[in-house]
C-alpha cells in the first residue's frame, strides 16, 4: 500500500530565500527511502496561520503522514506547535517523547523542543525541530512509529502481543 507524505518546513529566512531549506530535503529524501510517495515540500514563514493553512490543506487532500519541520523551540517565532494543537483529534505523545530520548545523547537542547503528534481526519501529523540533526533523527522515529499510526488509521487490525 502506497501511502503519501509531505513535508512542511516552518522558517521565515527558507520562506524568503535567504537560505535551502535543508531540513525539508532531508526529509523528503529519507520519507522516499522509507517507501512514502512525497507529494511536495511547503515552505511557510513562522506565521501561525501559513502554517495553520498548510497543515489544514494537508488534512483536506487526504494526506497520510504530515511532517512539519521548524517552529519547535521556544523563540517568539516558534510557533508551529500552536498551530498545530487544534487540528489534532488524538494526541500521541509519544512520538515527541521518543524523538527527545533518541536524540538527548547527541544534544542535549533536544529536550526543549516543543513539538505535537497527534492524528486528526486519517492524517499522522509530526512536528519535528528545524535542524538537519532534528530531521535526521525525526526519521528514525517516524521509520520505528509511523507505520503502525497509520495501519491503525487505516483500520487494519493488528495481533496482540504474546
Amino acid at each position: 500500500m502506497s501511502r503519501r507524505a509531505t513535508v512542511i518546513t516552518a522558517s521565515n529566512r527558507a520562506s524568503q530565500g535567504i537560505y535551502a531549506d535543508t531540513s525539508g530535503e532531508i526529509l523528503r529524501e529519507g520519507l522516499v527511502a522509507l517507501g512514502y510517495d512525497v507529494v511536495g515540500v511547503t515552505v511557510v514563514p513562522d506565521d501561525i496561520d501559513k502554517i495553520r493553512e498548510a497543515l489544514t490543506h494537508s488534512i483536506s487532500s487526504g494526506i497520510d503522514l504530515i511532517v512539519t519541520t521548524g517552529g519547535t523551540g521556544i523563540s517568539e517565532y516558534d510557533l508551529t506547535p500552536e498551530a498545530t494543537a487544534p487540528l489534532i483529534n488524538k494526541l500521541l505523545p509519544g512520538i515527541p517523547e521518543a524523538l527527545r530520548a533518541y536524540s538527548r545523547e547527541k544534544v542535549p537542547t533536544a529536550d526543549l523542543t516543543r513539538g505535537y503528534a497527534g492524528v486528526t481526519d486519517g492524517s499522522l501529523i509530526i512536528n519535528l525541530p528545524g535542524s538537519p540533526g532534528g530531521a535526521r533523527d525525526g526519521l528514525v522515529i517516524i521509520e520505528r512509529l509511523a507505520g503502525h499510526v497509520l495501519d491503525q488509521i487505516a483500520g487494519v487490525d493488528h495481533s496482540p502481543s504474546k
